[in-house]
């Protein structure tokens, strides 16, 4: 079935200004194919002197892409846009043989991105100031937005695509120079859309790309030279990366883990529910932070919800995206993950809740499967209700009323996203009001917003004030100057007209 035509490297390169090295790196990591389990390619667990080079490229290069005109920047941008719409099925096969997720969840993940890019695009807009003549007597004020410097992301491996285009299409378009540490167990597509964004004519320097881990990661957070750091991955490194990286005078924003719930009252319309309940709990095998794994089924309608719901487990359909076109979902991402998600259902089973659907039993003999997995009789007071699985794995709970579901979400630590699904505008109303999460939808399975607004995690879903996409993006990558000006008749006889 596919027709991926990009040969895959051996060795996964990096970019330091113009060019793409091998690292000589001690040791690699494993690429998989999470389907077949198939080590596919390599990954150079770099050093910081990989970051020391990277960093005098992007400086280097820093000192004549801040002073591009930022119509100039835009004329990449739209290249760059256009690259990548030619490019759109190759790079979603790419991100399918190494991540694992179903062809159209890659295509979704390739075309959120995508819709950053297209954002950007409209840099010379987005980033004009505001101005005040006469803000006193003879006095205008001015304010414009600045470039911050060399900043860098460090993305997970869930998107392949979509995180990585968060940061850098928005900080580069700003007049920034980049440096980007993709998740070593997917690095192919970063790799991709590096050459693809060199081939739109973006100048040497400009993006730069290293791989590896820990003493990457630490080398950005400490660099003098490095002005802004972007991450997404779990809450525990999110919060070591804001800390170091402020303690060193950086602007970081740091995205982490969550528990969304996904809420539904008696009065929802059950066909369109329960597609949204399987599309939010299982797409991309439930490896998505925005992931609805708490499933709330208000008084007497959990069971039938129940009874819905397993049924539409029982015809999921696992298996490898690229070799069988009816997949539904497919692996996560690795062997560790599948060992850690086995244990959590195995664990839990002691805990008092019942195992509805069992995903250890009828998958496929090779790959990192895991079935879809249902837990009820779920309380708040388990490890289940408030930890993160990022897997496939739904907890039902059954809360008497609106009143008790928003008390139960509102305990959890997490604050990324919520879902009501009603056909009550009050309880809409109710849940949008009272619930203390950023993002929440309602009738939406996943609230995860459009490029053109913000990624909104509150409490430890998310650490800093700027999130990333939207103005609030373009906001984290500039600073603002202010200008006063005054010019009054003092100046004009001087001047003698």
């Amino acid at each position: 079935m596919s027709t991926l035509k990009i040969k895959i490297p051996e060795f996964v390169p990096s970019l330091f200004g113009c060019k793409w090295r091998v690292s000589q790196a001690d040791n690699y990591q494993n690429v998989y194919n999470p389907s077949t389990e198939e080590v596919i390619s390599k990954t150079p667990m770099g050093s910081s002197e990989d970051v020391e080079v990277a960093v005098e490229c992007a400086k280097n290069a820093f000192k004549t892409w801040s002073e591009t005109p930022a119509t100039r920047r835009a004329d990449i941008l739209f290249k760059y846009r256009s690259l990548l719409e030619d490019r759109f099925e190759e790079l979603s096969e790419l991100i399918s043989l190494e991540n694992g997720k179903t062809l159209d969840e890659a295509r979704g993940d390739m075309r959120r991105g995508f819709e950053v890019v297209e954002f950007a695009c409209g840099i010379a807009h987005l980033s004009k100031g505001e101005s005040l003549g006469q803000v006193a007597n003879n006095i205008d004020g001015v304010t414009m937005r600045e470039p911050l410097g060399v900043c860098v992301g460090i993305s997970p491996f869930n998107f392949p695509a979509m995180v990585p285009m968060w940061m850098f299409p928005l900080a580069i378009a700003c007049g920034n120079t980049f440096i980007l540490k993709p998740s070593e167990k997917v690095p192919l597509t970063v790799v991709r859309l590096g050459e693809i964004f060199m081939e739109a004519g973006l100048p040497d320097g400009v993006l730069n790309i290293v791989h590896g881990g820990k003493e990457i990661v630490d080398a950005f957070c400490t660099h003098p030279k490095i002005a802004a750091i972007s991450f997404v991955g779990s809450s525990h490194i999110a919060k070591y990366v804001y800390s170091l990286g402020t303690s060193h005078g950086k602007r970081v924003q740091a995205g982490g883990a969550a528990k969304n719930v996904l809420l539904v009252m008696p009065d929802a319309e059950q066909d369109a529910t329960l597609r949204a309940i399987m599309g939010s709990a299982f797409g991309c095998a439930g490896q998505r932070c925005m992931a609805g794994s708490l499933l709330m089924g208000v008084g007497e309608s959990a069971e039938s919800l129940k009874e819905g719901v397993v049924r539409a487990m029982d015809e999921l359909v696992l298996g490898d995206p690229l070799r069988n076109e009816a997949t539904q979902m497919g692996p996560v991402i690795d062997f560790n993950s599948k060992e850690r998600i086995t244990n959590i259902i195995e664990n839990t089973k002691r805990t008092g809740a019942k195992l509805v659907r069992d995903g250890r039993n009828g998958i496929p003999e090779k790959g990192f499967f895991v079935g879809p997995t249902l837990f009820e009789h779920v309380t708040p007071n388990m490890s289940i209700f408030s930890e993160e699985i990022f897997g496939p794995v739904l907890s039902m709970l059954n809360p008497k009323n609106i009143d008790e579901a928003i008390q139960w979400l509102n305990g959890l630590n997490y604050g990324n996203g919520a879902t009501i699904f009603t056909s009550n505008g009050g309880a809409a109303r109710k849940f949008t009001g009272d619930i203390k999460c950023g993002m929440v939808g309602v009738n939406v399975g996943v609230p995860a917003p459009m490029s053109l607004f913000p990624f909104s995690g509150w409490n430890d879903s998310f650490y800093v004030d700027l999130h990333m996409q939207g103005t609030e993006g373009i906001m984290f990558y500039t600073r603002q100057k202010v200008v006063l000006s005054r010019w009054d008749n003092m100046y004009q006889r001087k001047s003698g007209w």
